[in-house]
């Protein structure tokens, strides 16, 4: 019998992890448990594993997320020493394949279930702004083909009638219809011949459309996928230079890691969203500031926490007082994010109160 290589990389990672080895089992079971996965391995497997044997191809991703989670960093297959080398389907495709790719996924019944297998990375790499700017200049455009801002107003109406089902009837229904729109509508838009404007405001409402297709998935616990969703749609909102879009597509995966429990990674993308808006008025400084405070009461910040939820009222209480302007976070939304706020904290008397004003301020639909 051949002796094995122990898996050096694999031991240096779980020796930084400061893990048992019953916790480094139940946190693999944690993110399989997400994503409907039974691995069936119990303690006796690190050693095997650290000895060499390779776990399961299917429970790699598992173990690498584990380990993802726990370091606060990307951990890859290469790093692990589950490969000798970067896999290519590590790294992205280009923006237009990706949306091909992800989109004809979704529209497809078959491929649901691998898609609901899609785990949310808590150690993604988020690009930058700078990152994402004219990302989308190298695509061969189609000469035989080319728009003007009437078929992009025609894209935005169609993803304003999908959010009205998706309001009517639930992600479920409508999220089908975005992914088929955007394969077989935007994506072909996208490659077209247009004007510089017409391309921006093409961009833009490309990336509104990935942000709620994303909501929709996220709405349905499907959160790798929605994951996906929001990257594209930080590339696009970047090559459109559309900072609005940026920020509160960095603001909703905020939003989502909080909800998960990544109080660190929900923090860093909230920080972020709010460092990308450059002279954001007061009803959007609220907008921002108030998921800050929640992401920073998820870490335990209570002196950061009550110092953004301070700032966001501030900010709304400067919105409120001008004309009455267009934008869904209002003093009800600021409430429920109090609520949300004291509850981390520990004030869950207090986060009852906060609701409730909430709910009375909502506007009657």
């Amino acid at each position: 019998m051949t002796a094995r290589t122990p898996n050096t990389a694999l031991a240096a990672l779980f020796d930084e992890t400061g893990w048992s080895r019953g916790q480094f089992i139940r946190a693999i079971d944690r993110v399989g448990a997400e994503v409907g996965i039974s691995f069936g391995y119990d303690e006796t497997a690190i050693p095997k594993w650290l000895g060499g044997t390779l776990p399961r191809k299917t429970v790699r991703p598992l173990i690498l997320e584990a380990l993802s989670r726990k370091l606060g960093r990307p951990v890859t297959a290469c790093t692990a020493g589950f490969a000798e080398s970067p896999e290519l389907s590590d790294q992205s495709p280009d923006t237009v394949a990706g949306l091909v790719d992800l989109g004809s996924a979704d529209m497809d019944p078959s491929r649901r279930s691998v898609l609901r297998a899609g785990l949310f990375s808590a150690a993604a790499i988020i690009p930058g702004w700078p990152d994402v700017q004219g990302r989308l200049e190298r695509i061969q455009a189609d000469p035989h083909t080319r728009i003007g801002m009437a078929d992009v107003d025609t894209i935005i109406a169609m993803t304003e009638h999908i959010s009205d089902m998706d309001d009517k009837f639930g992600g479920r229904m409508a999220r089908p219809v975005a992914a088929a729109f955007l394969v077989n509508t935007i994506v072909p838009a996208l490659k077209a011949t247009a004007s510089d404007s017409a391309k921006n405001a093409l961009r833009s409402a490309a990336a509104d459309h990935c942000y709620l297709t994303g909501y929709m998935a996220m709405d349905e616990r499907q959160d790798g996928l929605a994951q996906q969703y929001y990257m594209k749609a930080l590339e696009l909102a970047g090559a459109a230079g559309d900072h609005l879009t940026y920020c509160t597509t960095l603001r909703g995966m905020s939003v989502q890691a909080v909800d998960l429990g990544h109080g660190p990674l929900a923090l860093r993308l909230a920080d972020a969203a709010a460092s990308a808006s450059p002279q954001a008025g007061p009803r959007m400084l609220a907008f921002l500031t108030g998921q800050q405070a929640h992401a920073a009461a998820q870490t335990r910040d209570r002196t950061g926490a009550l110092m953004r939820i301070k700032e966001a009222e501030t900010a709304m209480e400067k919105a409120e007082s001008r004309a009455k302007a267009f934008g869904s976070y209002d003093p009800s939304a600021l409430n429920y994010h109090i609520g949300q706020v004291r509850y981390e904290l520990g004030d869950v008397a207090g986060s009852i109160d906060s609701m409730e004003l909430a709910d009375r301020l909502r506007e009657p639909v």
